[in-house]
């Protein structure tokens, strides 16, 4: 089945990208570093004394910004408007990843000196999001159907025109596979969290179950990361090689 991307690229793809912005890029390297950010931040709660949490509540009031700044208009506005599908699947996700770093950051911050003295930080922080689980599992369970989608429709595929994943546009399951696999790793996370933050869970040391969920986000996020720094080529070679001269 030929996807909506590469059957555009087929027909010689122009566009007029003043009327289609695209800036998915700064949302997967803010996404990605999001993740894997996370996961350092409990790994150190866990396993060190010293507990930089100043630290860890600017890189997620940095990352919560720009990731809730631009969600929130992708979601309102669908700028681009040749891939709409684009518009659900990397603003509305990235709009609730932004407000739920954004609301980490901020009490963080708040309690940072408590957080720094207290026995069990991790407990104190489980018991705070524990009411949240439900809407992070939601979110992974969006991110199951948005890489069920991708497996189905291939939308995923870059169009010829696009440097390097372009080699695949003949393809389209490839980018698809890699895309949605991205997705179905972190959500494996997010559907993970509600045990994850359980009383019970984090009495002791991290259990397969934390190790499992932080792995899966580790890997997604690392994933999502070096893809959107690479896209930062690949998008202004696509954007060269596809406007529309005024």
């Amino acid at each position: 089945m030929l996807s909506a991307t590469a059957a555009l690229a087929s027909e010689g793809m122009q566009t007029d990208w003043s009327l289609s912005p695209t800036y998915n890029t700064i949302m997967s390297v803010a996404a990605g570093a999001g993740l894997v950010t996370l996961v350092w931040f409990i790994r150190d709660l866990w396993v060190k004394r010293e507990r930089n949490i100043e630290g860890y509540a600017f890189a997620f009031g940095v990352l919560g910004f720009i990731l809730t700044a631009t969600g929130l208009h992708m979601t309102l506005t669908w700028p681009i408007k040749g891939l709409p599908w684009d518009n659900i699947i990397f603003g509305e996700t990235s709009l609730g990843f932004g407000v739920l770093l954004a609301a980490t950051s901020w009490y963080l911050w708040r309690r940072r000196e408590d957080l720094r003295t207290t026995d069990n930080p991790v407990r104190t922080l489980a018991d705070l999001v524990r009411p949240i689980s439900l809407f992070v599992f939601g979110l992974g369970l969006a991110l199951v159907g948005i890489g069920i989608a991708g497996l189905w429709y291939q939308f995923f595929v870059a169009p010829a025109e696009e440097p390097i994943s372009g080699l695949f546009a003949d393809y389209p399951i490839v980018e698809a596979i890699f895309m949605s696999g991205l997705f179905f790793l972190i959500a494996l996370g997010a559907l993970l969290f509600p045990w994850a933050v359980k009383r019970e869970a984090v009495a002791g040391r991290p259990s397969t179950l934390h190790r499992v969920a932080g792995g899966a986000w580790v890997l997604g996020g690392l994933g999502f990361f070096l893809f959107g720094a690479m896209n930062f080529f690949t998008h202004i070679g696509l954007i060269f090689n596809t406007h529309v001269p005024s």
